[in-house]
């Protein structure tokens, strides 16, 4: 057992990133990296990241999400409009992604602005759902405070009732999509000497540069 959490160390040494290996949009980067992260087998979830937002009232706050798509025109997850998450974007579109394959060591930051996919998409991917996770959909009331959970069981079990097949996607959950203006590529190395490598966008173009660990 280790009594001071200062003492635990743990050197990067698996690989190195150069300016002039990396693609000229981040778009392509990305999907190297999370490709690798996939095919590697090394993690529970590879599609999963944290998710910062801040309301207006300026005090910021993260969770892990899944992510379920990604292209040129941006990053796309599907939550509760109404959950803290949705009310902070509602205020606030600035937001921000956080990718980390710790057995890589690597990390991907990623910051941009966030609006609603139309109904469609979100119909799309609702309907692709297990059906337990589309009645859960419906009988959470995300971020709301719940007396107890046989509350929330109970309301499921009639939810089933109602909808024994094809239960429909409520007016408060769907899909968002992330436009990037900023994603930095981390790679750790040893003693802390970092590489780190940012694309800014800027009038269309993406300038890449390297920053100091």
């Amino acid at each position: 057992m280790i009594n001071n959490i200062s003492e635990i160390r743990q050197e990067y040494t698996k690989f190195s990133l150069d300016i002039t290996d990396v693609s000229s949009t981040p778009f392509i980067q990305f999907k190297e990296w999370f490709e690798t992260a996939i095919k590697s087998e090394l993690f529970y979830d590879p599609t999963s990241f944290i998710l910062s937002t801040c309301g207006k009232d300026m005090i910021p706050t993260s969770r892990v999400l899944l992510l379920k798509g990604f292209d040129e025109n941006g990053f796309q997850f599907f939550t509760n409009y109404s959950s803290k998450k949705g009310k902070n974007l509602s205020e606030n579109p600035n937001a921000s992604m956080l990718f980390f394959w710790d057995k890589l060591e690597r990390q991907v930051r990623i910051s941009g602005i966030i609006s609603r996919l139309n109904d469609s998409e979100s119909e799309k991917y609702f309907n692709s759902r297990p059906y337990e996770s589309r009645i859960g959909a419906i009988a959470s009331e995300q971020s709301s405070e719940l007396n107890s959970k046989v509350d929330l069981e109970n309301k499921i079990k009639e939810l089933k009732i109602k909808y024994p097949s094809n239960p429909p996607r409520p007016i408060n959950w769907g899909g968002y999509n992330l436009v990037p203006n900023s994603f930095e590529f981390w790679q750790g190395r040893e003693s802390r000497l970092h590489d780190r490598i940012i694309y800014t966008l800027n009038e269309g173009n993406w300038i890449i540069n390297r920053l100091y660990p």
